[in-house]
């Protein structure tokens, strides 16, 4: 009887917090990752803030193209602030507890932040399909108005969809361990700590991930089969030329995004603990996108680039 009752208050027993060890394999050193890893965010933060304000000072770039990029760029910060701040406390100051309130924010938050990026993409795609395959109904079609509900469709799509995946978590029965061999709360990895059945938590991130970024990754793919049918007829080599560059850009950012995605969704498949590869591709997929997407948009749109020499021009000039 006094067994029994041991196992019954071991299993009714819950973990006041986790202990978040930091990328699996290097702990020893992981603190020199801080460096390039706080310059990656500074350079995030600062580059997303000098589109936001270029687009809302150079009223040559108020139009949905850009709007869709400034939205991008605000999932961005949020995406990179919600992971960079604790990693480095970790890296820094040895911060590696977390409560559990705070843990499921965590998955909470990156998983609503990567599902809009998904999302916004997927507006960016039909932008450039309707610009191109409908150039004369693109005035009609996408207005102000079209990228506000576009947008309000994304934030409540994922910000309802999402909920499922910390919900989940949190009914887990966190018994024993506590120690999270990663440097941020992902479901898979706390999940893997619970003393009862995480089924549900794996199939209902897998049914997310085909219902959201896999609906829209179909999608994207979809617009520019279309739009490559509709470049490959025109007879101007000039304007097939320019088409393939306004879409450059954004099919750069796609691949790299979706490409990340995959490699990490098949590591966690595979690997049965936590190990380097999947660990730091998860962190860089975080980090690296806030980073890159406005270098590649500035390199690749001459719009955008003339927008910043004005903006950073006209701060020199007051000083």
């Amino acid at each position: 009887m006094s067994a029994a009752l041991n196992q019954s208050n071991s299993s009714k027993f819950q973990v006041s917090e986790f202990i978040l060890m930091g990328i699996p394999g290097i702990h020893t050193w992981q603190h020199w990752l801080s460096l390039p890893l706080a310059l990656l965010y500074l350079v995030a933060i600062a580059a997303n803030l000098l589109i936001l304000i270029t687009i809302y000072q150079d009223t040559t770039l108020q139009q949905p193209m850009y709007y869709f990029l400034g939205i991008l760029s605000v999932v961005d910060m949020g995406l990179a602030t919600t992971i960079v701040p604790k990693i480095l406390a970790i890296f820094w100051f040895n911060a590696n507890a977390i409560s559990l309130p705070e843990c499921f924010a965590q998955i909470y938050a990156i998983h609503c932040f990567v599902g809009m990026e998904s999302g916004i993409f997927l507006c960016m795609a039909f932008d450039r399909y309707v610009a191109i395959c409908h150039p004369l109904r693109y005035p009609s079609i996408v207005t102000n108005a079209f990228v506000i509900k576009g947008t309000l469709f994304m934030v409540l799509r994922n910000g309802f969809l999402v909920i499922p995946v910390p919900v989940l978590a949190a009914q887990r029965n966190y018994c024993s361990r506590n120690e999270i061999d990663h440097c941020l709360c992902s479901n898979l990895g706390v999940t893997s700590l619970a003393c009862d059945d995480r089924r549900p938590n794996s199939i209902c991130q897998l049914v997310l991930a085909w219902v959201c970024m896999g609906s829209d990754l179909s999608l994207i793919i979809l617009s520019y089969i279309l739009i490559l049918r509709s470049v490959l007829r025109l007879n101007s080599a000039e304007a097939a030329s320019k088409a393939f560059s306004t879409c450059s850009s954004h099919l750069t950012l796609i691949l790299f995004f979706y490409t990340v995605v995959v490699v990490i969704s098949v590591t966690h498949l595979t690997e049965t603990k936590a190990t380097l590869i999947p660990v730091l591709l998860n962190v860089l997929h975080n980090i690296i996108p806030p980073a890159l997407n406005p270098m590649v948009y500035a390199l690749r749109t001459k719009e955008l680039r003339a927008g910043f020499r004005k903006v950073l021009c006209l701060g020199f000039g007051e000083k």
